[in-house]
This record gives structure tokens, C-alpha cells and sequence, in this order.
């Protein structure tokens, strides 16, 4: 009564309207709680990843798969038989090319294609006014002159290089490889194998003047090399290959065409 007289409301009245306020502020507090702590958690991950931490762990990076060792007797066996070589295990110098007669980079670094090489700029031969000196001719001269050895592998990194391939073990055969190679690897031959239809017939004529039309037409329509195609590959792997072209200087590995007088000469010389 009292509480009435003065115009107070009873607890229980006040308890009606006092609660619902209470419910706001109870959610409202507990919003902005949340919130802080959200933020909070946001700076402690921010912080962490700048310092490189993670619950107090350092960070990994993904494991990459390690390149294979290459020993010494690996380079020897390519110069057994059943491989496209010149020369024997006995050289100082042992050269190794992993290639694909269809490649671009292989083209660039076989030194028989001016034309492609001039389109893309920065192979553009110095006997052309450009300032990139081809691989392949250069350990070629070294074989010529008895001071190296050299094989020469098969891997896909054009996917039309395998009939081409097959036509390099046929020219080997009798001979004429690099005959079949200066054709094959001239821009005639990158065209015949990426822009027409390389097939027998047509490779067993653009090779016509070096090797037989009707041996090679036949040793191609055989597959008699055929399976070569998988040998070399599977021996490339071995070797750290990872892209046409790929070279070896004894166990020093050369990846894509680098330029002979900057990158190879250098590990050549001393051997000589």
C-alpha cells in the first residue's frame, strides 16, 4: 500500500517491466562478447601466420619428390647397344639429349631452324644476328673430332615427335642419323610434324634424299623402332628428365635449350 501511496509499482510490477529490458541487455552483451572475442581470435591467427607459427609449430612446405642421382655407369650404358650413339663409354666427355623431334625448345637448341628460332626472339641463332648459341652443333663438332661421345634419347614433350623418332632409329640404321636429324629438325620438318600429317609416307618422302624412300616407308609401317619409344623414356626418367630438352654432360644435367658458350662451355673445357 505504501508503494502504492507513492506512487511506486510493486516488485511484481516492477518485475514485468524490468525484464524484457534485462533479456536485450543479456543479448546485447553477449553479442559485443562475441564479437571481441572473434576479434581476438582473428588477431592471434594473424599474428601467427606473419611469425610463420601455427600452435606453435613451424610451417612445412609440401615435400617435393627428389631428383634421382645420377652415377656415372648410368651415362656408360646408353652407349651400349641397342641406343642411338657416337662414340663409345671411354670419352671424357660424355654428351646426353633427351628430346622430342616435334618440340620447339628441341628445334632451338638443334640449331637447324632458323626460321622458328628467328620468330621466337630470344633463340635467334648469332649466325642469324641473334645472340643464342646452339647446343647441338656444338657437341656434335666435339664428337666429329673424337673428344666426346654422344646419345641421344626420346621423351614426349610435343606429342608429335614418336613417327619422328622412329624414323631417326631407321636412319641410324643405316647411318644416316644426323643426315635424318638436319631434315627432321629444320623448320620443313617441324612443320611436317605439327602443322601437316606425318605419316609413313610423308616422312619417307621428306627424308627421301637421305635415306631410302621404300626402306624407310617400310621400316616405319613395321614399328619396327616402336618400342624404343617406351626404353628411351623409361631411361630418361632415371636421368632427372623433366622436359624437352634435356641434357647431360657426364652426370651434370642440363635443362632446356640453354645456350651452349654460357652454360655448357664452361663445364666442357676442363675436360677437354
Amino acid at each position: 500500500q505504501l508503494t502504492r501511496a507513492f506512487g511506486l509499482d510493486t516488485l511484481d510490477d516492477m518485475s514485468e517491466k524490468t525484464t524484457p529490458i534485462l533479456i536485450v541487455l543479456l543479448v546485447v552483451a553477449a553479442f559485443a562478447i562475441g564479437s571481441m572475442w572473434t576479434k581476438i581470435q582473428y588477431l592471434q591467427g594473424s599474428v601467427s601466420k606473419e611469425q610463420g607459427t601455427v600452435t606453435g609449430q613451424q610451417p612445412t612446405a609440401p615435400a617435393q619428390p627428389a631428383k634421382p642421382e645420377v652415377k656415372i655407369d648410368q651415362i656408360k650404358a646408353l652407349f651400349g647397344d641397342g641406343f642411338i650413339k657416337f662414340g663409345d663409354a671411354s670419352k671424357k666427355i660424355l654428351f646426353v639429349e633427351i628430346s622430342d623431334p616435334s618440340c620447339p625448345y628441341c628445334h632451338y637448341a638443334g640449331g637447324k631452324n632458323p626460321e622458328l628460332s628467328k620468330s621466337s626472339g630470344r633463340f635467334q641463332y648469332v649466325t642469324d644476328g641473334g645472340t643464342y648459341n646452339p647446343p647441338v652443333p656444338e657437341m656434335k663438332k666435339l664428337v666429329d673430332q673424337g673428344k666426346a661421345s654422344f646419345a641421344w634419347l626420346y621423351s614426349n614433350g610435343h606429342n608429335n615427335g614418336e613417327l619422328a623418332t622412329q624414323a631417326f632409329y631407321c636412319a641410324y640404321e643405316k647411318n644416316k642419323f644426323w643426315e635424318a636429324h638436319d631434315i627432321l629438325m629444320s623448320n620443313k620438318g617441324y612443320e611436317a610434324m605439327n602443322t601437316a600429317k606425318a605419316d609413313a609416307a610423308a616422312l619417307s618422302t621428306l627424308l627421301a634424299g637421305v635415306v631410302d624412300k621404300s626402306f624407310m616407308q617400310t621400316c616405319l609401317e613395321s614399328k619396327k623402332y616402336a618400342d624404343k619409344i617406351t626404353r628411351d623414356s623409361q631411361v630418361g626418367q632415371t636421368l632427372g628428365f623433366q622436359g624437352t630438352p634435356h641434357f647431360m654432360i657426364n652426370t651434370t644435367p642440363f635443362g632446356g635449350a640453354v645456350d651452349y658458350k654460357q652454360a655448357m662451355e664452361p663445364a666442357v673445357k676442363p675436360l677437354l
